[in-house]
């Protein structure tokens, strides 16, 4: 039996009669229920709007063509949801639940646990263990524990729905993973990755955005943009003549903010526009 760790670390890591687990998916079938509960909801969600609308005509005028519109997008509906079905219970069940270091002191071994299968892996052959955090405009977006053998053949960790890993301070993961294999030939590495793909100019950020993030007058947002390297498109809209709208790449902008709030953080005296750092 399993006795959970208390602390930071309270669903996440328990102690077993074997060794210590490291848990990424608590309950098979609360994974598997959040994978099905979403493949029916998002393309019902999609639908709804044209299934009430096709309704109300059909309410109306009783028209064959509604009708048949009608029974058209409930059959797209019901294979989207039979596809998403059998594709996120898929990834569902190829997820790893947990990884367990055997025995507690001093592991010779790791197991790794699946849905339909596992497997053992001498902690000799583990090259080193990568904490792979993945960030969207400052917020992580997923968590990543990847076991690395060398030579292409790697297990990559993580959660398939909000399981507690998901929220557990990255610093404390990496101590409890030093204190696993830290003492051996295994090294424990830590990477940052941020995701830079934003649709223009849909999701890039207007001059009014940048001037409100980084607390400077809206005149000042080009000559900044420019010094700190933040690419910028400019358009004009659909329908409008002659005026000319900018936007600015946000992943490249929420970084010069950082370096701003750290640079007033040091010069709190200072004015908003006065503190903005050098360019890199």
């Amino acid at each position: 039996m399993a006795t959970r760790e208390p602390g930071p670390l309270a669903g996440v890591v328990s102690e077993t009669a074997a060794g210590a687990r490291l848990v990424f998916v608590p309950s098979r079938v609360r994974a598997v229920g959040f994978a099905i509960g979403s493949s029916i909801l998002v393309p019902v969600w999609i639908a709804a709007p044209l299934l009430l609308a096709f309704l109300f005509v059909i309410l109306l005028t009783d028209s064959p063509a509604a009708w048949a519109l009608l029974w058209i997008v409930v059959g797209l509906t019901v294979l989207a949801v039979a596809g998403l079905i059998l594709g996120t219970t898929w990834l569902a069940t190829a997820a790893v639940r947990w990884v367990e270091f055997r025995p507690r002191e001093d592991p010779t071994q790791v197991a790794v646990a699946g849905f339909l299968r596992s497997e053992r892996i001498a902690v000799a052959d583990l090259e080193r263990i990568v904490v792979v955090e993945r960030f969207r405009l400052g917020e992580r977006k997923s968590i990543t524990v990847v076991l690395d053998r060398g030579r292409g053949w790697t297990t990559e960790c993580e959660p398939v729905y909000p399981a507690p890993v998901s929220r557990v301070d990255t610093r404390v993961l990496l101590e409890w993973l030093n204190g696993r294999v830290g003492a051996g030939r295994t090294s424990v590495e830590y990477r940052r990755e941020t995701d830079q793909n934003f649709s223009c100019p849909a999701d890039w950020w207007t001059q009014a955005d940048l001037a409100a993030l980084w607390r400077v007058p809206a005149g000042a947002v080009d000559e900044l943009a420019e010094r700190h390297g933040v690419r910028v498109y400019r358009y004009t809209p659909r329908g409008a003549m002659t005026e000319t709208v900018s936007v600015y790449h946000p992943g490249r902008a929420y970084e010069v903010a950082e370096g701003f709030w750290a640079e007033r953080a040091r010069h709190p005296e200072t004015g908003d526009t006065q503190a903005a750092p050098a360019a890199e």
